[in-house]
């Protein structure tokens, strides 16, 4: 905490926390090439879940300009629409689409998120500055370049995530997406390390959305668009330091009573497991299977595998044991009706109850149509969750990050399953051969279900090789999946 006199006009040297963003963010060379094959997945994988979410008109609705015919021709093209937009705004349309389903890559640990929320933030600015080269005979960036400031915003968010509980102090996670993209995007537009640590200073002052709108009673869908928010407003912080020289902050986070530590984290400073690197991409979780909250993920896996022993005796189920981390536990354990689709896609008894009679989850298992079968409350209420103290130790042990979940039936004349375990699931690091194959599939029906064929042609082609898709320019990629 700073010792800085609140009566002193004396402006104190930046905060070390800031300094070591802007720091990373300039001079850190990545150097790893699982990063990079890891990052280049995470690409296509966010490009695929904002290619399904183009199917639900809520998302749809998102994705314009702020107001009709506020467009930008030349600007940042959102995937999967015609629209083409100032960065700011592109950032928030890319990261809702990305987000929309809880589909994407997950991160976690005392904090928990969503990395590749960030490129909405890198592809609108990206997109933006390569087609201004493009007109302007500079150079445009490549898909490396994407790349490689993905795998510094995941590596800002997720370390911040490993030691730093936000959500203890009523906060979500987002907070984390705006810092990160903050930085990155500073960088992007030329800033300079002061610049980066102006940018930042901004995003601390913001403070943090609450997390009301993911939890009982109040869950609903500006989950789904929060992290756009929070793109779009790191898009504009970059802007302002870089393009309008506004002043920063620099004991944002320290100062006594105003800075962030003690208006908005109970007074603690933040803490760091590890310096910066390529730790986070490395070991970032896929969502491949199922577009469910990440740690209900294996629970999923479980039911999945106990479907044909339970399917055609649910109306004999006398209970369905869960056993979870305790993170799974406090954020979707829930009792009593579920008012939208947000609401049952963070609540594992929905998640379970589904998969155990029809043996599948699909986003479209959160709909009304789909939630109307009594069969999935009447399940529900029979569901007891408890938090595995194993699970949660595995949880948080670095070497392992597993989000393990168990599942039992048990039945009304005394006889039960098999109680079936998953510590990770296909998307977890340690399956990665087993998980990519799937995440490739993914990708492509995600494409087939919402471009063009001779579009979905180019991309496929565009894709199978690594080393000319990373020297691919930006607005060239993006290009191939514009309407």
């Amino acid at each position: 905490m700073s010792a800085h006199d609140i009566r002193s006009a004396r402006r104190p040297d930046p905060d070390q926390p800031m300094v070591d963003v802007a720091n990373y963010v300039v001079d850190y060379t990545i150097n790893s090439t699982e990063a990079y094959d890891t990052a280049r997945y995470m690409l296509l994988d966010s490009l695929a879940t904002a290619m399904m979410a183009m199917k639900f008109p809520e998302c749809v609705k998102h994705l314009g300009p702020v107001v009709p015919g506020a467009n930008l021709p030349g600007g940042a093209r959102v995937p999967g629409t015609s629209h083409e937009l100032d960065p700011v705004q592109a950032a928030f349309a890319i990261g809702t689409q990305i987000r929309w389903l809880d589909f994407n890559d997950t991160w976690l640990a005392a904090e928990w998120g969503h990395p590749s929320d960030n490129l909405g933030s890198i592809l609108a600015v990206a997109d933006y500055l390569s087609r201004k080269a493009e007109r302007e005979g500079g150079t445009p960036l490549t898909v490396r370049d994407v790349l490689t400031w993905a795998i510094k915003a995941h590596e800002i968010q997720g370390c911040y995530a490993l030691k730093n509980s936000f959500n203890r102090a009523g906060q979500d996670h987002v907070i984390l997406v705006r810092l990160a993209s903050t930085a990155v995007a500073t960088a992007m537009l030329g800033g300079t390390k002061e610049q980066i640590i102006t940018a930042v200073s901004h995003s601390w002052i913001d403070n943090g959305a609450l997390r009301t709108y993911r939890h009982a009673p109040n869950t609903g869908p500006r989950k789904s668009w929060a992290a756009g928010d929070a793109c779009r407003r790191a898009v504009t912080h970059a802007i302002n330091a870089v393009y309008r020289g506004v002043v920063g902050y620099p004991s944002a986070l320290s100062a006594r009573t105003w800075g962030y530590y003690d208006a908005a984290f109970q007074g603690n400073a933040f803490q760091f497991e590890r310096p910066f690197g390529s730790y986070v991409m490395e070991n970032v979780l896929f969502k491949i299977s199922f577009p469910a909250e990440f740690h209900a993920q294996t629970a999923v896996e479980c039911a999945m595998t106990l479907h044909g022993a339970v399917a055609g005796k649910i109306d004999q189920i006398d209970k369905v044991v869960i056993e979870t981390q305790e993170a799974g536990r406090r954020i979707i354990d829930k009792t009593g009706p579920l008012a939208n689709y947000a609401d049952r896609d963070h609540c594992i008894q929905y998640m379970v109850a589904v998969p155990l009679i029809f043996g599948r989850l699909t986003a479209d298992d959160y709909n009304d149509e789909v939630a109307a079968d009594l069969r999935i409350d009447a399940l529900r209420e029979k569901m007891v969750v408890s938090e595995n103290p194993q699970f949660t130790k595995d949880y948080f042990d670095p070497e392992k990050r597993y989000i393990g979940n168990s599942v039992q039936v048990f039945f009304r004349d005394g006889t039960r399953t098999e109680k079936v375990s998953v510590d990770y699931p296909i998307g977890h690091r340690k399956r990665r051969a087993e998980g990519i194959p799937l995440l490739l599939k993914k990708f492509e029906g995600a494409l087939r279900g919402h471009l063009p064929a001779h579009r979905v042609k180019a991309i496929l082609m565009a894709t199978a090789d690594p080393a000319k898709l990373d020297a691919t320019p930006v607005q060239d990629f993006l290009g191939l999946f514009t309407l």
